[in-house]
């Protein structure tokens, strides 16, 4: 039997919660500095944020399913090259600092908690 780590990427596709589709895809695109891409599929409206690798997309989700929450799983974003500067744009875009840049370790980088406009608890990480 093949290891997951033998035939492919850990995370397959990840889904933010959200109730208001275009304050959430507005908050994400200032915090990124990213356009994203509305579209419906089996009766969900979703952004897809933007991804050179298919293996490990997400987007924004509203459904009758999807419940924004601070508890639960929690995925960390790309906040690289230095977090600091998405964290620096979350207040002004609607969200709110959780946990300021920590250092992990000299060799893993830094992390940090948000919470979105939706209520949903958020981490990023750089290496920086």
């Amino acid at each position: 039997m093949e290891k997951l780590s033998e035939t492919t990427n850990a995370l397959n596709w990840f889904e933010i919660p959200v109730t208001d589709v275009q304050r959430a895809k507005s908050f994400y695109e200032k915090l990124f500095e990213i356009n994203m891409q509305p579209i419906e599929m089996m009766d969900m409206e979703m952004v897809l944020f933007p991804s050179k690798n298919p293996k490990s997309g997400g987007a924004l989700v509203k459904s009758p399913n999807h419940k924004p929450s601070t508890e639960g799983s929690i995925i960390y974003l790309n906040g690289n090259p230095d977090l600091q500067i998405v964290l620096d744009r979350i207040e002004t875009a609607g969200g709110k600092v959780a946990m300021p840049k920590t250092n992990i370790n000299p060799d893993t980088g830094n992390m940090a908690f948000f919470i979105d406009t939706e209520g949903n608890m958020i981490g990023l990480h750089s290496v920086k």
